[in-house]
């Protein structure tokens, strides 16, 4: 046979070395990998030292980018080390999978698609599959590696558990067929939107579904092995072992496949690949092929040109497509993240590939290294101990040497002193790792992300997967420049940065940020690239976009606030006439308060980010105006709901109001409160409210705000209403009640008044009002009842017979005997 197949695990180390070796005894004239012919032109670039695994291919639809897909490759990947061996030792290379065209604008397949016809080759004129995909018609970029995995997962793709049951992620190749018996369009997880085009060719061609048992490859031999884990089998038999066992894993494929449940798609995808073996024959005397161990068998079997004609007979290219290298990470490559064909524990095995020797020492050296990066004592003879303890445990379990499971036991036992939660660091940081591969300047891509390369250099910010908090001083060029930059990602739904809260100072000129790059954003940059080639260009068109398709003033203030965030002045003209738009329709009172928080800050803060809001102090201006004259009369007759909507809004606008430090609009605003206060319908809860805020703003007396308190608590007032009041008055906090004395006492005479029958009815309240209140308030004003600082009028008579039936209670919680 002209050819040697070498059936591997997608991202399994044992099979890489196997590869090496078996390459380097072969020696072929051409090298065949499973993956997508459309990035053959890609190749090249791994003989380049500065792309670093992991990374991924990244394909997606010309003109729709939504349908993408990756295929990830790690240092330890046998496909990443058989391309770069016959790049090395100048050895054409080919990806020979069903190209991504064939299924990048539809995945639409039916279960059990009709009966091949295999006289139809004859008939269409090409019993050798010239005529079919990847014959004359066939495009060459593409490198391939693993399975395909596709960012995002909607409802009917297929999610973690596309590997199968009891393989803890040992696959020899997830695109075998599912356990369920179901059928996708590809392995792995599907990209948003993917599949969701009405523009579909019907389904693809295969042969029926029969009617044989689901399958688990790896679990059955495992089993059979006398192994209840199928992932320390595959490390006995494939990680521990030095010669290649590509005969024995081809063997037991067949046998396995024998009574598995086919895949229409896979049978589809093979039938294509021995369509492409068939042309190289013709050329190459010696022919390696690493596949996926699935598909071994369905390759060396002898199968006609014309069955495959048959079977790829009406599949079709449905629309261009483009590939590129993108990073990855460890974390996505891990199967618990959803992709199929993932590992478990990414981080070990790139340990396994890349440490010749004292394996074990060195990875609990690691662990150590973790630990004590986090303040944990760990010294030297921890890790002697944990080696030695991994040993035992690998002899006493008949283990060749010592596997993951020993040195994680070996780790929790001597390392983590029992302490599950350093173990899980251990397991997030090592065992998974959180490495971030790099593409090099010059692989083919979208001018957005170029762009996006660039900036992020000028501003000395370089993507990681480690979580990273950046602080930021506005005031200094470069941190502006960054969060420029942050906010601008934002707009065009690439969240690198997370705004998290200040800690310590509250100074306008500081900003948080949380760091941390997903691979997912690479399809991102590629669907934003509709809207421009560069970060500020895209953003701004984006943000315009938005102002023109918003339907409510809040949304258009909200744009407008990003405008200044992101800076992106092109696009503020177009929010301006928006927000003029917005606003003249809206009649809405609350609707035009809620716009002014936003603008508000826009104001407040643009000199500080260097930006001219001229126009938006107009438009607050004109907004404000129309709130002092709508205010009063939206005002009157409001439910419990529609006063406690209003009040929330009314503070948002006092905060705003004084935010802006304009002297004029705040005393407009306060003469506005002063007139809503003289009504004599307002609701209970605004009058309480408006009455501080004024006190607050030195516009009423404490004198003042207590004879109004007092009317509103008085015996003829509903004692709903008087709770209404004081829960918007005491809404600032409890320092009022605690410094003077004359409120303590109203209040508290108030209480001690209220009726038995009515006081359950304000109970919840006045429950809600006092809890708002710090601890230390409560406490404070407790100590001053207690102490005589607030004196009733009225007497409280104590029932010493009902308070000692509490006493029992009383005495179990305090743990000691109250008589």
């Amino acid at each position: 046979m002209p050819e040697r197949y070498y059936g591997i695990r997608h991202h399994g180390p044992g099979s890489a070395r196997a590869v090496l070796r078996a390459l380097e005894e072969q020696r072929p004239d051409i090298l065949l990998v499973e993956g997508p012919p459309e990035a053959d032109e890609l190749i090249e670039w791994v003989a380049d030292d500065r792309l670093q695994p992991p990374v991924a291919l990244l394909g997606y639809a010309a003109d729709n980018p939504r349908r993408a897909a990756f295929w990830p490759f790690a240092v330890f990947s046998p496909e990443w080390q058989a391309i770069r061996w016959a790049v090395a030792n100048g050895v054409p290379v080919r990806f020979f999978d069903l190209p991504f065209a064939y299924r990048a604008t539809s995945r639409k397949r039916q279960a059990e698609p009709e009966s091949p016809d295999p006289d139809a080759a004859d008939r269409s004129g090409g019993t050798d599959g010239t005529d079919g995909p990847g014959g004359a018609d066939r495009t060459r970029p593409g490198a391939s590696g693993p399975a395909p995995d596709e960012a995002g997962q909607p409802e009917s793709a297929p999610g973690p558990e596309t590997s199968r049951p009891g393989t803890g992620g040992i696959d020899p190749d997830p695109d075998e067929p599912p356990a369920s018996g179901s059928t996708t369009d590809a392995p792995g997880v599907e990209a948003p939107g993917f599949g969701e085009s009405g523009d579909d060719d019907g389904p693809m061609p295969g042969p029926p579904a029969p009617e044989l048992r689901p399958v688990d490859p790896i679990g059955e031999l495992a089993a059979a092995a006398g192994y209840d884990d199928p992932e320390r089998w595959w490390e006995d038999v494939v990680e521990h072992r030095q010669a290649p066992a590509f005969e024995a894993i081809e063997e037991a494929m067949t046998e396995v496949r024998a009574g598995a449940l086919e895949d229409p798609y896979d049978l589809v995808r093979e039938a294509h690949m021995r369509t492409v073996l068939r042309q190289e024959r013709r050329n190459h005397k010696e022919i390696a092929v690493v596949c996926g161990a699935w598909h071994v068998p369905a390759l060396s079997a002898k199968v006609t040109a014309a069955h495959d004609a048959a079977l790829l007979k009406g599949v079709k290219r449905r629309g261009k497509v483009r590939f590129t290298w993108v990073p990855w990470t460890y974390g996505r490559l891990a199967s618990w993240q959803g992709y199929g064909a993932g590992v478990d524990s990414p981080g070990w095995y790139h340990h396994l590939f890349t440490t010749t020797d004292e394996v074990v020492p060195r990875w609990l050296v690691g662990a150590a290294g973790v630990l004590r990066a986090e303040g944990v004592d760990t010294s030297s003879a921890h890790v002697i101990e944990a080696t030695r303890l991994a040993e035992a445990l690998a002899a006493m379990r008949g283990r060749p040497l010592a596997g993951l499971a020993e040195v994680t036991d070996a780790a929790g036992a001597v390392l983590c002193e029992g302490d599950d939660l350093r173990l899980q660091l251990i397991g997030r940081r090592l065992v998974v790792g959180e490495r971030l591969g790099e593409v090099p300047d010059g692989v083919p891509t979208v001018p957005l992300a170029r762009d996006l390369e660039a900036r992020q250099r000028a501003a000395r910010l370089k993507p990681s997967a480690l979580d990273r908090d950046l602080d930021l001083d506005l005031r200094k060029d470069t941190d502006l420049a960054r969060s420029h930059l942050l906010h601008q990602l934002r707009c065009l739904e690439v969240p690198w940065g997370e705004p998290a809260e200040r800690r310590g100072s509250t100074g306008t000129f500081r900003e948080e940020w949380s760091l941390r790059w997903q691979p997912e954003f690479s399809i991102r940059l590629v669907e934003a690239s509709g809207y421009g080639t560069t970060v500020v260009g895209a953003a701004t068109a984006q943000v315009s976009t938005a102002a023109a398709k918003a339907t409510t003033l809040a949304e258009v203030t909200a744009l407008l606030e990003t405008c200044l965030l992101a800076d992106l002045p092109g696009a503020r003209p177009a929010v301006l006439r928006a927000l003029d738009a917005r606003a003249a329709e809206d009649a809405d009172v609350t609707h035009l308060m809620a716009a002014i928080p936003a603008l508000a800050r826009t104001v407040r803060y643009g000199d500080v980010r260097r930006s001219d809001v001229a126009a938006v102090a107009a438009v607050v201006r004109g907004l404000l105006a129309r709130i002092y004259a709508a205010l009063p009369p939206a005002a009157s007759a409001l439910s419990d709901e529609a006063a406690a909507d209003l009040r929330d809004h009314i503070d948002a606008v006092h905060g705003a109001v004084a935010l802006l430090g304009d002297e004029t609009e705040g005393t407009r605003w306060l003469d506005t409160l002063v007139a809503l206060t003289t009504r004599d319908d307002l609701h209970g809860l605004l009058a309480g409210r408006l009455t501080r805020l004024l006190h607050d703003a030195g516009r009423l007396s404490t004198g003042d705000a207590s004879r109004r308190l007092s009317r509103a608590l008085t015996a003829g007032v509903p004692a709903a209403t008087g709770a209404a009041w004081v829960e918007g008055f005491l809404a600032g906090g409890g320092l009022l009640l605690m410094h003077d004395e004359a409120l303590l006492q109203l209040v508290d005479n108030w209480l001690a008044a209220i009726p038995p029958d009515a006081f359950t009815e304000v109970l919840p309240l006045l429950r809600r009002t006092f809890g708002t209140f710090a601890t230390g308030e409560r406490r404070g004003i407790g100590e001053r009842i207690a102490g005589g600082g607030a004196t009733r009028t009225t007497t409280a008579v104590l029932d010493h017979e009902t308070a000692r039936l509490a006493l029992p209670t009383l005495s179990a919680l305090l743990g000691r005997r109250i008589e």
